[in-house]
């Protein structure tokens, strides 16, 4: 399993499970798999496909991008520990 969460810190904490072999969209909107209500998230902002190893995340031409480890990607792999941006939320990858 899969989780994504917020750093402890953050203001807005958020935390999202996804097991391998599931694909799921973060987005504002209620029709979203995983609702992220946070400035500058657009309504469908991202994909993400679960693999065993890695996550795929794949930018939904969001007005404000999707960011892996810092890095604006269109489609970018993310592994244990990675750091996806999606708006102003940070949220980190963790194997479970």
């Amino acid at each position: 399993m899969w989780i994504l969460r917020t750093a402890d810190e953050a203001t807005q904490p958020f935390k999202f499970r996804i097991l391998p072999g599931n694909v799921k969209t973060i987005g504002r909107a209620a029709s979203a798999d995983f609702v992220l209500d946070a400035p500058l998230v657009s309504r469908l902002h991202c994909q993400l496909k679960a693999g065993p190893a890695e996550i795929e995340a794949v930018d939904l031409s969001s007005t404000n991008g999707t960011y892996v480890n810092d890095h604006r990607v269109g489609r970018g792999t993310l592994r244990d520990g990675d750091r996806l941006r999606v708006g102003a939320v940070e949220l980190v990858l963790l194997r479970t």
